[in-house]
Order: structure tokens, then sequence, then C-alpha cells
């Protein structure tokens, strides 16, 4: 198991894949939920509500994982464990960024104007352990 982004992995992370966002529920149990990523440096940022299970779930345990990835189609997949944290986007940098990077034109803008309206968190990951699936 490996802790560092190689090439190979930040090539395959530049195509806007969905994730998919594991937190650990109060009950003991993963939720897990499919999320817009971008890969920050080496931190995956990730928009979301403020009033999510997900959130909730950060807030009361951090330990989760992210994983890209594994079908067929997408040639590879990757599993990122680590600790999440929850940092606001109060100038909506990240809610815009991540909208253009899957969707364009009218309906891009057409849902930033939404969300600006709406509480919006980014939720980070810089894993600790990466591997292949």
């Amino acid at each position: 198991m490996q802790t560092e982004f190689t090439d190979v992995i930040r090539t395959f992370l530049e195509t806007p894949l969905l994730a998919r966002l594991s937190t650990i529920g109060a009950d003991g149990y993963p939720h897990t939920v499919p999320v817009w990523f971008m890969l920050h440096e080496d931190e995956f940022v990730v928009i979301s509500f403020r009033n999510t299970r997900k959130v909730r779930d950060i807030a009361a345990n951090p330990k989760g994982a992210i994983m890209i990835g594994g079908e067929p189609q997408d040639g590879a997949g990757y599993l990122f464990k680590g600790d999440f944290t929850i940092v606001d986007d109060t100038d909506r940098y990240w809610t815009r960024a991540l909208t253009l990077r899957y969707e364009s034109g009218a309906q891009a803008e057409k849902d930033i104007a939404d969300w600006s309206k709406q509480d919006m968190i980014t939720i980070r990951l810089k894993p600790k352990m990466i591997s292949k699936v």
C-alpha cells in the first residue's frame, strides 16, 4: 500500500469520474455516497451542503475513504483512506470550480447560482493510504 500520488494516479484523477465517499456512521456502518471531486495539490476536495449525513458523520468521526474508478470502462480504480476535514466555502470558489469540472454552459451557471444561496462546505481528504482496486 502506498501513501504518495504517482504520475499515473494523478493523470487518472484528471478525468471527472464520480467518486464514492465513505464515512463511518453513528451505527458503526459505512455510509457511501457518490460525489464530485477535484484533486488540489495532495488533497481531494468535495463540495456538499452542510446539513448532510456525510458531514455529520465526519464531525463525529473523521476517518473515511474515497474510491474512484474500478469499473471496466475506467481502466483503473483506487481507494484513498485518511481523515476528512470540513472547511467553509464562503467565497464559493470550490463550488464554482467543481461545478465547472462536471457541468458546462447554462446548467453549470444555474447550479452555481442556486448553490450560492445554500450553506455549502468543502470536504477535504489528504490520503494516508492509497491502494489499487
